[in-house]
């Protein structure tokens, strides 16, 4: 297994190491002391998977309080996804970073708390599938809006299929500061 620091600090791009043949593939998803020892060191308590079609885009997310920690993958098809760091103080507050995620590259996303996420499917289907160290919460749940432009995501596509919680999103700058997480933490 591959771990690489992304252009923010914190969000780990994680390349499983795959081993296959003519008949297909093995991987392994998640095996914790493993991911502790690559500096994943969190508890995920809930495990969740979507199933999207393409132009479908999801987010942005956080949850304050009960943060979640996230590692996230693609099982089936090919998202877009993104990071943004929402955490008040931090030097890299609204900045974004994303990378393409499939089924083929195996490729997974661990982002810490203090970071909204989101995703835009680029394939046809897709399942999306995300382990969280906290369980969902509506009541916590925050809604950044997907095309702010003080953050400035270059998404592929800027006309997305948004479910009507999306398309309320809030600008980062409509955000009570003391609304969000705060840095470090």
């Amino acid at each position: 297994m591959k771990v690489s620091e992304t252009t923010i600090p914190g969000v780990l791009l994680v390349e499983p190491r795959v081993i296959g043949d003519a008949r297909g593939y093995f991987l392994e998803t998640f095996q914790a002391s493993r991911y502790q020892d690559a500096g994943i060191a969190c508890d995920f308590v809930q495990d969740n998977l979507s199933m999207s079609t393409r132009g479908v885009l999801r987010g942005l997310h956080l949850q304050e309080p009960m943060a979640q920690d996230k590692l996230v993958y693609v099982v089936h098809g090919a998202v877009f996804d993104v990071a943004v760091d929402v955490r008040v103080n931090s030097p890299n507050f609204g900045n974004w970073v994303a990378a393409e995620l499939t089924a083929e590259n195996a490729h997974q996303l661990f982002i810490p708390k203090g970071f909204a996420h989101g995703f835009y499917v680029l394939s046809d289907t897709v399942l999306f599938a995300y382990k969280c160290s906290n369980p969902y919460s509506a009541e916590h749940e925050m809604t950044i809006a997907w095309d702010d432009s003080d953050i400035g995501i270059v998404w592929p596509e800027q006309n997305p299929s948004l479910s009507e919680k999306d398309k309320g999103g809030n600008k980062l700058r409509d955000i009570s500061l003391a609304d969000l997480p705060h840095f470090p933490g």
